[in-house]
This record gives C-alpha cells, structure tokens and sequence, in this order.
C-alpha cells in the first residue's frame, strides 16, 4: 500500500531541499508494522529537547527525522550536529537541509561541552553536516570540540561520526591530534548506487578515510555504516563488509532506509528482521568486533551500550590470543 505525497507536504520538502524540487514524486509507502514507532511523549524527551534548544544546539536525531528519537532522548541520549543545520551536499536519501551554511558558530565547542556535562552523559556521539566550504572540511572544529568535551566531561567518552573530509588537506592530522574513542564513518550503500544516492562522494575516498585513520590511531574504535532497501543485492553487502574488514573496522551497523519525502529516493523494499539476523550473522563471519543490524539501527542507536560491548569485545579477543 502506498500513500500520494500531500500538497503541503511536497511543497515543505521543496523548500527544505530546493536541489531536489524538481524530482519526480515518489510515493512513500507504508510501513511494516516491524518499524512503527510511537510518538514522544516523555518528560525526560521534552527535557532533552528543552536542553538542546536553550543552548543553541543542533541535533541529528531531529533535522535526520530519526524513527528512535522518543526512545533516545526519554534517556538524554542525543546526537548533536555540529557546524550548522544546513549541508553543502544533497544525498538522495538525507533529509538534513541543504544550501550555504552559516559561519561557524565560534561558541559552539563549549556550548556542546557544558550540554555533555548538564547531561551526565557517560558517551556521547558528535556528528556534523558536510562543510565542503571550509579548507579543512571541519575537522578543526571537530577537535575543538573533542576539546571542549574532554574539559568539561572528561569521565565521558566521545564518539564522532564525520564527513568524508574530500580533497582537504590536513584533514585527518588534525583529527588523529585530537582523537575520539570511536571513530565513526558511514559508507552508506554499496558502490554501485553511489552516483544516484551518494552522488557528492566517492566510495574509495570514505574507504581510504576509515582505513587511514586506523593505520594512524591503531588503537582507537572505527565504525561505519550502511543502508539497505535502497536496491542493493546481498553480494553486494557482502563486499562492502570485506572491504571494510580489510581497513580493519571494528563495528558495522546496518538498518532500513526510510525515505524523508517524496522527493527523495524511493524505497526499493522493506527488508524483512529475518534478513537482517542473516546480515549479522555473515558480518560477524567476517570478523567484526561488534555488529548491529535490525530496522531500526542507525549510527548512533544504543551507541553508549555498543561503546562497552567494544570494549569487552576487544578485551577478550586480546585475552584468547595470548
């Protein structure tokens, strides 16, 4: 069953994504009842909501309609975007807005270290937009941050989730400077389908990304992931996880596709939680230290209990080969 995109709702998806109007509308279809979720309704969600609005923060959860937002936020676990609201690329299936951003907000690294620090937060995950604008692509700002946390938080631990830095150098020096506990890098589809969904970036340079900054911080957690539903095969995922496990990822987290608007790319299917159990089960085959695949997975869903899962995983991995 499928539902006709509204006139109101067209008509705000073509001012939120202006690249995108002219676009065929593409009917959103309904959901399984395997990926329905409740609307928030919590104290602890209008809390966390409250918090993020009062200290001029951006969150993913909200500008990327994450389905796990009541669920996250009743927790106080939220995913801050730093940089802005509004990206310089337009992916097919994001709905983070996209334009000329803003200059960056010079008060923003502490703003994010005293929200860490009001929340309590035993781990917490920065992402941020794309910022082809600027020369180091953000990465400054990223390790500002990092920065910020560490003074105001230093008992939490940090996890980012970062653009691919294309073409600007220096990128990755700054962040291995000032690395975090989790390093984390979506590859989002397979390579084939990268020009119609991820047409702003290149398969190899995320890959090279995730690789390089392992060989630079051995140590330190990297994590990448993906969507399916968009018209990917099996193999496909297959390769991507080898792929992955040759730049020596650590932790792989796969979920449905859920389209934004009927102006972006559609959902080729709904994959069943059977499938999924069966995508874990071939990841972890390959090696993985941790893997997450349900519908509902997105990059930073459960991220706090998956960041002691980790660990515990390495630790005993170390403990058999000695």
């Amino acid at each position: 069953m499928t539902t006709a995109p509204t006139p109101d709702r067209a008509a705000a998806a073509a001012l939120r994504h202006p690249e995108k109007r002219n676009n065929p509308d593409n009917p959103i279809q309904r959901k399984p009842a395997w990926i329905r979720v409740k609307a928030p309704t919590s104290e602890a969600y209008h809390e966390t909501r409250k918090l993020m609005r009062d200290l001029n923060l951006v969150t993913v959860c909200e500008e990327a309609a994450c389905p796990n937002i009541g669920e996250c936020w009743a927790k106080k676990h939220a995913t801050m975007m730093i940089m802005g609201d509004t990206c310089t690329r337009a992916c097919a299936f994001c709905n983070v807005a996209t334009g000329t951003p803003k200059p960056l907000d010079p008060l923003e690294p502490a703003n994010v270290g005293v929200s860490v620090a009001a929340l309590g937060l035993e781990h917490v995950v920065i992402t941020s937009v794309d910022r082809d604008d600027l020369a180091d692509g953000g990465a400054g700002h990223f390790a500002q941050v990092i920065e910020a946390i560490r003074s105001a938080a230093p008992d939490t631990t940090i996890e980012i989730l970062t653009p691919d830095f294309k073409d600007k150098p220096g990128a990755l020096d700054i962040m291995a400077a000032s690395p975090p506990d989790v390093f984390n890098h979506n590859l989002e589809t397979v390579p084939r389908l990268y020009p119609t969904i991820r047409p702003g970036a290149r398969y190899f340079t995320s890959l090279s990304l995730l690789n390089d900054i392992k060989r630079h911080l051995p140590r330190m957690f990297t994590k990448s992931g993906l969507m399916v539903g968009l018209g990917e095969t099996r193999e496909e995922v297959g390769q991507v996880m080898d792929d992955l496990r040759a730049a020596d990822v650590d932790f792989l987290t796969i979920g449905q596709y859920l389209q934004p608007t009927p102006k972006h790319a559609p959902i080729d299917r709904f994959v069943t939680p059977d499938e999924f159990e069966g995508y874990a089960a071939l990841a972890r085959g390959k090696g993985f230290l941790l893997v997450s695949a349900t519908p509902l997975t997105r990059s930073s869903y459960h991220a706090g209990d998956d960041f002691a899962k980790l660990r515990a995983a390495r630790d005993a991995k170390l403990a058999a080969a000695e």
